[in-house]
């Protein structure tokens, strides 16, 4: 069975840095694109990064310059790096990933179970 753990959320003061992490278990055969996506109350959940098997990474406008996604393809975990952080990033943020189960599968999307990050002013 596939999931996602997350980790590495929790209370900041504005200005600092949190750093999450999200690692995949369980049998596949291949990863594509990994991300952070977060949702605050009463708003829509929303893309905050994503990085693809490649490298590439894209970024929501509101977080260019203050977050940074990385991965590492051999431990199947993806990591979001966030310094600067405003009051305005509070949310419960969501590890996405797109896995391939076996070669002639699709590729589906996963969730993980979200961690809240909160930045006090």
């Amino acid at each position: 069975q596939v999931q996602l753990v997350e980790s590495g959320g929790g209370l900041v003061q504005a200005g600092g840095s949190l750093r999450l992490s999200c690692s995949l278990t369980g049998s596949i055969f291949s990863i594509n694109v990994m991300g952070w996506y977060r949702q605050a109350p009463g708003k829509q959940r929303e893309l905050v990064a994503g990085i693809t098997s490649g490298g590439h990474a894209n970024y929501a406008d509101s977080v260019k310059g203050r977050f940074t996604i990385s991965r590492d393809n051999a431990k199947r975990t993806v990591y979001l790096q966030m310094n600067s952080l405003k009051p305005e990033d509070t949310a419960v943020y969501y590890c996405n990933v797109e896995a391939q189960l076996l070669p002639t599968y699709g590729y589906v999307p996963y969730w993980g179970q979200g961690t809240q990050v909160t930045v006090s002013s």
